[in-house]
């Protein structure tokens, strides 16, 4: 077990977001500027309004602190490739949505080590783990900013060899993120059993009032149908693999999977649940 975490889950998240960086251009990352007024929109309610959301649907539940962290740790996470997919099933603006799963992702370094590490203090308390910012944000660096920066630059400079390779890797990280998600679910099963119910009506509850809020937000901020399915569902569907390593690296890997990845697993699971309908809703509009 120690060995799948200390080695196996980092791997896979930079698995994961190579997949991502691979399929990205140089040119989604120009599109911010060209495109700011959506992308601003759609920022706004990932890094800001996102984690707003989870910490009321914490209060408003009474989670135990260690599931209340893990909420927030999956808040804090950027969208991944699912978005992306998703974003081009409800035939919304597929552009804007990898610009912000690109530059989210990028920031993701600063803004999580930070937020991650107050929430830990302030759900947990005296039984919180000591938390090194600078640490976490090196290992964010280098799972998730790297492995996009080199797919990107392959991408770039190696077009022919980027399209070769970009197949296969998508389908190692989508078995992949099954694997993490089975693995941290099986190691916290108890836990899982003990707290299902109020934990899932939480993820529901967070995940319908993301994509809720995201929708509501772009449409008073008056973007175009297409952004606004866009911006709903970067608000709502969140890179879960992520906070399963965030929960790993902050506890450490003594006692298996951390509870404070268990949230993350099952909405790995439930996010396809609740969006899923949603989909089929936004294209029939």
């Amino acid at each position: 077990m120690d060995l799948l975490i200390n080695v196996g889950l980092p791997l896979s998240l930079a698995i994961i977001m190579l997949s991502l960086g691979v399929g990205l251009h140089v040119d989604d990352f120009k599109r911010v500027l060209s495109r700011g007024y959506p992308f601003a929109i759609g920022a706004l309610s990932q890094v800001v309004l996102l984690p707003i959301a989870a910490f009321v649907i914490v209060k408003l539940f009474a989670l135990p602190p260690e599931i209340a962290v893990g909420f927030m740790l999956l808040s804090f996470c950027p969208g991944g490739v699912t978005s992306n997919i998703l974003s081009k099933l409800a035939k919304g603006d597929v552009a804007l949505s990898v610009s912000l799963t690109a530059v989210i992702s990028l920031l993701s370094m600063i803004t999580v080590p930070v937020l991650a590490a107050w929430s830990i203090a302030h759900f947990m308390g005296e039984d919180a783990p000591e938390v090194s910012i600078t640490g976490l944000a090196i290992a964010m660096f280098l799972i998730t900013t790297l492995p996009v920066a080199i797919g990107v630059s392959l991408r770039h400079f190696a077009t022919g060899f980027a399209r070769k390779i970009e197949g296969p890797l998508s389908k190692a990280a989508t078995g992949l993120f099954v694997l993490i998600v089975l693995a941290a679910v099986a190691g916290n099963w108890q836990l899982l059993v003990d707290n299902l119910g109020i934990m899932g009506a939480g993820l529901i509850s967070l995940c319908v009032s993301l994509l809720l809020i995201g929708l509501g937000l772009a449409r008073l901020a008056k973007l175009s149908w297409d952004e606004s399915k866009t911006i709903s569902i970067e608000t709502g569907i969140q890179n879960s693999t992520l906070g399963i390593t965030l929960a790993a690296l902050i506890t450490g890997t003594e006692s298996g999977f951390s509870p404070l990845a268990l949230p993350s697993a099952v909405y790995g699971i439930m996010m396809y649940v609740v969006a899923l309908p949603y989909i089929a809703w936004l294209r029939s509009r």
